[in-house]
């Protein structure tokens, strides 16, 4: 049997979104609520969306070069102090044979 380790890998992913707010997701948690910072909510349509870079589930980790350190209010405060351009970094989890892990070139698979 395979532990979780095995069947899933994690990728760092930076995203720069632009225009200013509204950013289009939600997030939930933090060291508050004794939980990681996971993006809930993407909205239709938006910033987040449109960057096709961003999935429900995907934990923020660094906001405009600052790395977090679980807090949600740090990180609201650091998003509503981006004026025009968010810089954001997200740990994304992805199962392994899923098309996301096979595309990545996971497990010598997928593109070179």
């Amino acid at each position: 049997m395979e532990t979780v380790e095995q069947l899933v890998s994690f990728n760092h992913i930076q995203v720069q979104l632009s225009g200013g707010a509204p950013w289009g997701f939600t997030l939930k948690g933090g060291l508050e609520h004794g939980e990681p910072l996971i993006i809930t909510k993407i909205e239709d349509d938006g910033k987040a969306e449109l960057s096709r870079k961003l999935r429900v589930g995907d934990e923020l980790i660094n906001i405009n070069g600052s790395a977090l350190y679980g807090s949600r209010q740090e990180a609201l405060i650091l998003i509503k102090g981006s004026y025009r351009i968010l810089k954001i970094t997200v740990r994304s989890q992805i199962m392994k044979g899923s098309p996301a892990f096979l595309s990545e070139g996971f497990g010598g698979k997928g593109r070179l």
